[in-house]
């Protein structure tokens, strides 16, 4: 049977489970430096789309409690809103990079014989990138939620 190539989710060798828990648990191989980068680059569009949903659903929270507020968003804010998401999907990108480059590393230091750190690597920027784009701003529409309600009871 063999090593299974990075790309295999373990279905095809026996191994059962969800393709929610491949994606997140694969099989570990041993690698190459190319396999690394495909590997991870083979998860960066589902990266991203998770990045983006979390985002969406924060921007909505905010367009919300804005319009409790009275305040509203005019264009010239969504135009602003619209140039940081973009920032920050670049900037999510890039730190995306730092994932195959230190698991390239290690096994560059460690040799083939390294267990692959790519899938613990990706869960942790995948929760740091959630927490910032969903879990934080959520927290903060919930303050102002607050806020909103106690300025209407006591004023």
């Amino acid at each position: 049977m063999g090593n299974p190539a990075p790309f295999e989710t373990g279905i095809e060798g026996g191994r059962k489970g969800s393709k929610l828990v491949d994606f997140l648990y694969p099989l570990p191989a041993r690698r190459s430096v190319g396999r690394i980068f495909a590997w991870w680059e083979k998860r960066r569009l589902a990266y991203n789309a998770i990045i983006c949903g979390g985002g969406s659903v924060s921007l909505a929270g905010i367009a919300a409690v804005s319009l409790l507020n009275g305040t509203g968003l005019a264009m010239a804010d969504v135009a602003a809103v619209l140039r940081g998401v973009f920032g920050i999907l670049v900037a999510a990108n890039i730190l995306y990079l730092l994932g195959p480059v230190t698991e390239s590393l290690a096994h560059k230091l460690w040799g083939r014989e390294v267990r692959a750190i790519g899938p613990h690597l990706f869960r942790a920027g995948l929760i740091f990138s959630v927490g910032l784009t969903f879990v934080l701003p959520t927290i903060l529409v919930g303050f102002q939620l607050v806020l909103l309600l106690l300025r209407g009871l006591l004023g």
